[in-house]
């Protein structure tokens, strides 16, 4: 019996060894500003001082010295994880420089830098930031787009709020990358990004997706009542302006995309079950749709079918009725085809 619980004890600190090295060579990849050959000498080190604590947790099983110096160096890494703090005075790229910042006024909400870039490429465009102003007594709608880049698992998760003007503003939470920065899904884990919500014309954050990016795209109506829709409105004011107070870090699992939607979703309806499409979030429509979050009287083929905006986008254009032409047939936006 001595011999068994001695030997469960091992193989359990043999996984957590294995899950330190892990964990501390991709923290040291992503966090390490060194150069690439450094970078991958440290990690090669790393490696080699869980290895050789693996080896003598097994074979000399009295010697705790390299167990030690593996244990005190993981302890490091974890302290120097923790001072890790989110910033807002970095490098910026140009299309996540400027905060959101959004004031209430009764019903009306005043948002200063929403962005229209007009995009040629991904490297060639015109910023252009504004203020613009909405009354929330004319709010009328609110669409669920996801925008997919890596088969039909993953999407970028984006919502568009309507008013009975035509005009429209798309929220969207994403890392604020610095310039000349990529995003990492990995490196999400591992405090490499803030995050930033941007609020958007559709015709920038929507059609540099289609057009430019090569993404394809699925609107979605939300069956949202109009009490809801002006808290859920105020919900992405109120993310504003927390991160104008105080940046926080992108995290791929746990404050994302698609979390902050249905974060805001749960405080309208707190009996929203979880589930695996809010982590695989290419299927977010399918679980809103189960929900009944999603426009009635169809059934989901339906909506996906006639929610799918790519071509319709890529038409478009530049079109100044370019939210009008990519819902032409959409439910909710008149008689389906």
């Amino acid at each position: 019996m001595s011999r068994l619980l001695r030997r469960a004890g091992r193989r359990a600190l043999s996984a957590l060894i294995l899950i330190a090295a892990a964990w501390g060579g991709l923290a040291i990849h992503f966090l390490f500003d060194l150069a690439p050959p450094l970078r991958w000498t440290v990690i090669v080190v790393w490696l080699g001082a869980a290895s050789v604590a693996l080896w003598s947790l097994w074979r000399r099983p009295r010697q705790w010295l390299p167990l030690g110096g593996f244990a005190l160096a993981v302890g490091a890494l974890l302290a120097w994880w923790w001072t890790l703090q989110p910033r807002q005075d970095r490098d910026w790229a140009d299309d996540v420089a400027r905060r959101l910042q959004a004031q209430v006024h009764g019903h009306r909400v005043v948002l200063r830098n929403v962005r229209d870039f007009d995009w040629r490429s991904d490297d060639d465009y015109t910023p252009r930031w504004e203020t613009r102003e909405y009354d929330l007594d004319h709010l009328v709608s609110a669409d669920l787009a996801l925008s997919y880049w890596m088969g039909p698992a993953i999407a970028h998760t984006l919502v568009s709020f309507g008013f009975d003007d035509g005009s429209r503003v798309v929220f969207s939470l994403e890392i604020r990358k610095q310039r000349g920065e990529s995003f990492s899904a990995l490196g999400g884990f591992f405090r490499k990004f803030e995050q930033t919500l941007v609020a958007a014309d559709e015709r920038d954050i929507l059609r540099v997706r289609t057009n430019v990016r090569g993404e394809d795209m699925y609107l979605y109506r939300l069956a949202i009542p109009p009490a809801e829709l002006r808290r859920l409105f105020l919900g992405y004011v109120r993310t504003a302006q927390d991160l104008d107070r105080a940046p926080r870090f992108y995290n791929t699992l746990t404050s994302n995309c698609t979390t902050v939607v249905f974060h805001l979703a749960r405080s309208i309806d707190a009996g929203l079950p979880l589930d695996w499409r809010l982590l695989l979030s290419g299927y977010l429509a399918e679980y809103a749709y189960d929900q009944h979050g999603l426009l009635p009287g169809y059934d989901f083929a339906t909506l996906k079918r006639l929610g799918h905006i790519t071509a319709r986008a890529r038409a478009s254009g530049d079109a100044a009725d370019f939210s009008d032409r990519i819902r032409a047939g959409m439910p909710g936006e008149g008689t389906p085809p």
